[in-house]
């Protein structure tokens, strides 16, 4: 039973509210710091990980770290240490005609579960966004992991110790299933789980859990090139949303093409050659990729082909006669995470923004934005695809919630 850890996380949480923001900065920027003096003996941890998997597994790159991921992943700390502290702050002030003074103000949730796979960097990036946000969390890894994410989590321990303040504001649960059931039925202790990885992860979260959750659903992302496109960006960012890094979350499944169009599908697709991308086409596809494109990496689409999150260089094509009916096969097939559209046609992309119901939806760049760092937001702690609380990346103010300051001077309620 982890009821014990359980607590003490909620203990935890409750010193953090007595934390000031510079203090909780020095500690970030000394993670950062020690990570990177630590990089040898994160990276012996992750190669007991790694040993254990397939290399052609799709996950193998998640779960891989190097130096420069390293170095990026203290970066990111250090940004979150930068960023203005999200609490405190007064989203909405009223005062009634009978004197009460109404405050509406941004406050930790205070214990967060996050429930991830073979990603150890997310250890690293939920501990510095929760911490920011004044809450407590509690991890529960993926096996594929365990080396890794204990070295990390064991890392931050040492630096809180440092600074004197609680371990427990960070837990690392046993990488078991029966863990992972514990922590979604912990009512009254844990105040929010997030769930991060495959869609069936994303799905037993939801099915099970007794407390309350923020999903970050699988990213089956979409690029359409319209009949008013531009072939050269059409190109560069359909490369660029497939291969930039295939096991993410925003990289690119299908590219949809107006039947318009077909004739440039050929130099759309020219530079996924590099990376051997494997295409299942429809026939109109098909047959004008057949003298171009590698005969060897391409093949027919199935049904199946549509509405699969790949995570590796493969992805399906499919061919419409208008906008509208790429919007109807986005509105099947997407998993309501990131979609976009390449035309010079203002109104078209109008009608596009509007209409596709997804968290981030991009007109003339590549679903390889979606991303809490790149929208400047610091490291993020998901991608979420629901539009209860939070939608699109979930950074500091995400996973902060509110509470009513009431300040009166003995006033009584009438009948």
């Amino acid at each position: 039973m982890l009821n014990d850890i359980f607590q003490s996380v909620k203990d935890a949480s409750i010193e953090l509210a007595l934390l000031d923001n510079d203090t909780i900065n020095k500690v970030l920027l000394a993670v950062a710091d020690k990570a990177i003096a630590n990089t040898d003996a994160i990276l012996e941890a992750n190669a007991k990980d790694l040993s254990r998997m397939d290399s052609a597994n799709p996950m193998y790159d998640r779960l891989k770290l190097t130096k420069e991921r390293i170095e990026g992943i203290a970066g990111d700390t250090r940004n979150v240490a930068s960023l203005p502290s999200p609490l405190g702050k007064v989203l909405k002030h009223t005062v009634l005609p009978n004197g009460l003074d109404l405050k509406r103000v941004s406050v930790p949730f205070g214990v967060i579960g996050i429930v991830y796979e073979a990603r150890p960097n997310v250890t690293f990036d939920v501990f510095a966004l929760c911490l920011k946000a004044g809450s407590a969390c509690i991890l529960k890894g993926g096996k594929d992991a365990d080396d890794s994410n204990r070295a990390i989590v064991a890392l931050i321990k040492s630096v809180l110790k440092e600074f004197s303040i609680n371990e427990n504001a960070i837990e690392l649960l046993p990488a078991t299933h029966e863990a992972t059931g514990e922590l979604l039925h912990a009512n009254g202790v844990v105040d929010l789980v997030i769930p991060r990885g495959s869609k069936r992860l994303i799905d037993f979260v939801r099915q099970e859990a007794s407390v309350p959750v923020i999903e970050t659903g699988a990213g089956v992302c979409h690029a359409y090139f319209d009949k008013d496109g531009d072939t050269e960006k059409g190109a560069r960012i359909i490369n660029n949303a497939k291969t930039r890094r295939v096991s993410v979350c925003n990289a690119l499944d299908c590219s949809i093409i107006h039947a318009d169009r077909l004739a440039d599908l050929p130099a759309i697709c020219e530079p996924l050659k590099e990376s051997n991308v494997l295409i299942y086409a429809d026939e109109p596809a098909l047959a004008a990729l057949a003298n171009s494109y590698p005969a060897e990496l391409l093949k027919p689409s199935t049904e199946e082909s549509y509405g699969t999150e790949f995570q590796s260089y493969t992805m399906a094509v499919k061919t419409v006669i208008s906008a509208d009916e790429a919007i109807k096969h986005i509105r099947k097939f997407g998993s309501g995470h990131s979609e976009c559209i390449i035309t010079e046609n203002r109104s078209t992309a109008d009608k596009f923004l509007a209409q596709v119901d997804a968290a981030c939806v991009y007109h003339n760049a590549p679903t390889a934005f979606t991303d809490g760092a790149q929208f400047g937001l610091g490291a993020e702690i998901g991608i979420s695809t629901q539009k209860l609380h939070a939608r699109g990346p979930m950074a500091l103010e995400e996973i902060c919630t509110y509470k009513w300051i009431i300040e009166g001077n003995g006033q009584v309620r009438s009948k």
